[in-house]
């Protein structure tokens, strides 16, 4: 069978967001279900300054394929991840497809932390900051204003022009006020949900920025020894995470010292209903993932179908 290769732009024409968050729903809650399949994923450090990830296999019942993506993060490009997604059929192994993994991963991981954040902050929760003006940043916030009414953005990041050219580009795209903040402080003030995805490696969100009642969505920690939300804030909210044995190898728990204790449940427990979530609207919540390699399977899947069913791509024998 022939292996159909799949560019940046072609994921990206392909790939419907509003498609994959029903589908990602239902993989969470099969994931966290008993008897689920659990993630796998190892890590190296490469030459430079560079990490690599290798997430395998990504498995879902009823998609008759498994996938196989290999991840690089170089911080300081354009893109910062760099990598493949192998897309095989589940009965013979065969390479159905490899595609681009920068813009799939980016779409799942941000649609992912929407759906948290949906799920778990508040009700009237309207008003946004943004933590990171980068492409994560602009991923999550435009799934979330796909998920629920966003009324106003303030967006703070470490490059102020950063910032301000995200504010110009998602206000107008969204139709939703959006603003640059010079200081965290400010974008904080007033704020209902937090979407945070640094790069940074020492906790900046306390007891002073985390307000009764706020939802955070933190998925800059990601990888052992990076962290954005504090140990006290943490220990004291309703923490969700994507796996709890990864959040606490690699994750935001073990990132700040905590342990398995810190975890009130998996976001497919939530989405299941066996854990209640928020249950008050004083309370902080936290959802906290590293991404899992059902989300790329779930992703991959729709884009594969669609290129077929449109002609897109291009075919090549790699056993010839």
């Amino acid at each position: 069978m022939p292996t159909l290769l799949l560019s940046r732009s072609d994921v990206e024409a392909l790939l419907d967001p509003a498609a994959l968050a029903p589908a990602l729903r239902e993989a969470f809650r099969a994931y966290s279900a008993p008897g689920g399949s659990r993630a796998e994923r190892v890590r190296a450090t490469l030459p430079g300054p560079g990490t690599a990830t290798v997430l395998f296999p990504g498995v879902v019942s009823g998609i008759p394929a498994y996938s196989v993506k290999v991840h690089a993060k170089f911080p300081r490009e354009v893109p910062a991840i760099r990598g493949v997604l192998c897309l095989h059929d589940a009965e013979t192994g065969a390479l159905l497809s490899l595609m681009d993994s920068t813009y799939l991963t980016a779409v799942r991981t941000g649609l992912a932390g929407a759906i948290a954040a949906d799920l778990l902050a508040r009700a009237d929760a309207t008003t946004v900051v943004v933590v990171g003006a980068g492409a994560q940043g602009e991923h999550q916030l435009r799934a979330l204003a796909m998920l629920r009414h966003v009324e106003r953005v303030r967006v703070y990041d470490t490059r102020a022009e950063q910032a301000q050219a995200f504010a110009a580009r998602l206000g107008p795209a969204l139709g939703v006020p959006v603003a640059a903040s010079a200081t965290l402080l400010d974008a904080f003030r007033g704020a209902d949900v937090a979407l945070v995805a640094t790069w940074t490696r020492t906790p900046f969100l306390g007891p002073a920025l985390v307000r009764p009642g706020m939802h955070v969505t933190t998925l800059g920690a990601d990888e052992p020894g990076k962290a954005e939300v504090d140990a006290e804030v943490i220990r004291d909210a309703v923490f969700v995470c994507d796996d709890r044995e990864l959040a606490v190898r690699m994750g935001a728990v073990g990132g700040v010292g905590l342990d398995a204790a810190a975890i009130d449940a998996e976001l497919g427990e939530v989405l299941a209903g066996t854990h209640p979530g928020r249950t008050a609207p004083e309370e902080v919540t936290i959802y906290g993932g590293v991404g899992l390699a059902f989300q790329d399977l779930v992703a991959a899947w729709l884009v594969y179908g669609a290129a077929r069913a449109r002609g897109v791509g291009r075919e090549v024998d790699l056993l010839a």
